[in-house]
């Protein structure tokens, strides 16, 4: 028997997941790989061992002993309510299947390293907010629901496991919105429409994570970077209306009110799942400091936000399918 890391993934069907099942593949020091979801994985993954399981069933705790895996990586926080069946179901499964999730990591003895993906939604967005935030901001300000909400309250049960497990490493990564050549997020799917609507009067900085830097963040986490929490994001910014003109498309300037109509109707038709509690994005942006994570788990993007638009943009242009 090797001695290698016993790792189990959430969402493992999801982008995330699925990319770090794939890369622990070749890891030597990864023994094993657990892969929890609901759909099976659409590609065969080398030292996975697939469960399909629904972290909000207190079966999981089963799963957990019976693998006896030593660290957890839960990446099934999902910010799309439409895939999930509506924004109940995707509060259920965010906020009640972290609480489960948790609630049976507290019992694996065996459990060393608990790594978490949040978002930096949690930091919400407004005039009050200050041009770059760093991890320990105080965003009281900061009226949260939906996808920020479900993040900032699955934060807190991980603070408290880690405050109960004190022998457990325990990380949070916040990323940005994800993009690149294959994933599917929020962001993608507006920059993907043929014309963008924008809020009339607002021109906010965009800051953005490749997807395969993501990934190697995961990756760092797991190979032991210290406790605490991380943003993880590219460097620089990037004015939507920048980012707009890069992509060759046209953006249609709208009243806000107008734009969240809109943005419903897209939504219905589903061309894009920008859900309305994100809209706020459109008009202030949000941009995090990252020094952190650079000095700490020894993260630096290798796609700056320009050069993450510029990936996405020539894929999707050339209609290239990048094997996972």
């Amino acid at each position: 028997m090797g001695q290698g890391k016993r790792i189990l993934i959430t969402g493992v069907s999801n982008h995330v997941g699925l990319r770090l099942a794939k890369r622990f593949e070749h890891d030597d020091q990864i023994e094993a790989v657990v892969g929890v979801d609901l759909q099976e994985p659409p590609v065969p993954i080398g030292k996975l061992e697939f469960v399909r399981a629904d972290i909000r069933d207190p079966l999981i705790a089963r799963v957990l002993d019976s693998t006896g895996v030593d660290s957890l990586i839960h990446t099934n926080i999902s910010s799309h309510p439409s895939r999930l069946g509506g924004r109940s179901q995707m509060k259920e499964n965010n906020v009640m299947g972290t609480l489960q999730l948790l609630a049976a990591a507290q019992r694996a003895k065996k459990m060393k390293r608990v790594i978490m993906k949040s978002s930096t939604a949690v930091y919400g967005m407004g005039p009050k907010e200050p041009s770059i935030v760093r991890e320990d901001h105080d965003n009281r300000h900061a009226h949260l629901y939906g996808y920020g909400k479900d993040c900032a309250e699955a934060e807190t049960y991980v603070r408290d496991f880690a405050r109960r497990r004190k022998d457990v490493e325990v990380i949070i990564l916040r990323t940005q919105s994800l993009i690149g050549p294959t994933v599917r997020t929020n962001m993608t799917d507006y920059l993907s429409l043929p014309v963008i609507p924008t809020a009339l009067g607002y021109d906010p900085r965009l800051q953005l994570l490749h997807e395969e830097d993501a990934v190697e963040a995961f990756v760092r986490a797991t190979h032991g970077a210290p406790r605490g929490i991380y943003n993880i994001t590219g460097q620089g910014v990037v004015f939507l209306s920048k980012a707009i003109r890069m992509l060759g498309k046209v953006g249609l300037p709208m009243l806000y009110p107008a734009a969240t109509t809109a943005s419903s109707f897209l939504r219905r038709l589903g061309a894009v799942d920008f859900p309305p509690d994100q809209l706020q994005f459109l008009i202030y942006g949000r941009v995090v400091d990252y020094e952190r994570a650079r000095e700490e788990l020894g993260f630096v993007a290798r796609y700056s936000t320009e050069e993450a638009i510029a990936d996405f943009r020539e894929h999707r242009r050339a209609g290239i399918k990048v094997s996972i």
